[in-house]
């Protein structure tokens, strides 16, 4: 994990976690007497799904975790993330015997901020985040680089405004990268019902995309899928995406 971020972001997360009540992080971020637990556990369970894909154990993994991870950066939490559970996957994935190339492929409606300051100057890690934009976090969206693709929709943009964004810029960049392993941050609060953006998207549209990723994963990662959980703030919502990501993984 102190490769991923820095050793005085860990010691401050364990200074600030409360016995009781909360402890404000920023106005967005706050930590209660479980939440380093939590976050510790969720960074853990996308570490050992990286494992279990890579020994051959099991092809495809979700990390059904609280809290999310992507907007964490090197030295600061940030957006309800604490720990960047997909780039500590990612950055650490390369110590791994047959693992020279990772992807992480993030579709939630904030873009992935953290995880952009955490991989970019990983070469081997190719990073690509679609999100409303002008939107939070409004930082690190135009960070230029190699391994970097920043996918942005307008507030009101569809699922097939999604589906030609995606599909115009990042299938070609995972085609060239040829990943030995991908990642997901599966966020689903890009839906048209959630309460904390401005997309359109629904089930079908995750769906898609899950199938489109689960095609590049055979054709280069030998089928090695890791998602995990990000966003998604509309239960009703979020159950059905979910479930729809789900029976895309699993078929």
């Amino acid at each position: 994990m102190h490769q991923a971020h820095h050793p005085g972001l860990l010691e401050r997360l364990r200074q600030s976690n409360p016995v009781e009540g909360l402890t404000p992080l920023d106005p967005d971020t706050w930590m209660g007497p479980s939440s380093m637990a939590a976050a510790m556990q969720a960074a853990g369970s996308v570490w050992q799904g990286v494992n279990d894909v890579v020994a051959g154990d099991v092809m495809r993994v979700f990390c059904a975790v609280r809290p999310p991870g992507h907007h964490a950066e090197f030295d600061s939490p940030m957006g309800f993330c604490l720990l960047n559970s997909v780039a500590i996957a990612a950055i650490n994935a390369l110590k791994l015997p047959g693992i020279d190339r990772v992807a992480i492929l993030d579709f939630d409606v904030h873009h992935g901020n953290g995880t952009v300051d955490l991989c970019h100057q990983y070469p081997e890690i190719l990073v690509c985040s679609s999100f409303q934009h002008p939107h939070y976090p409004h930082r690190l969206h135009d960070v230029v680089a190699p391994n970097i693709v920043n996918t942005p929709l307008v507030a009101g943009a569809s699922g097939d405004d999604f589906r030609r964004a995606i599909s115009g810029s990042w299938w070609q960049a995972v085609e060239a990268h040829k990943p030995d392993l991908i990642l997901i941050s599966a966020g689903f609060d890009a839906h048209r019902d959630d309460p904390l953006a401005h997309l359109h998207l629904d089930e079908t549209d995750f769906a898609w995309v899950t199938q489109e990723i689960t095609a590049l994963a055979d054709q280069f990662s030998q089928g090695r899928i890791v998602s995990t959980l990000e966003g998604g703030y509309d239960l009703r919502a979020l159950a059905g995406s979910t479930l729809a990501h789900l029976e895309v993984l699993a078929a």
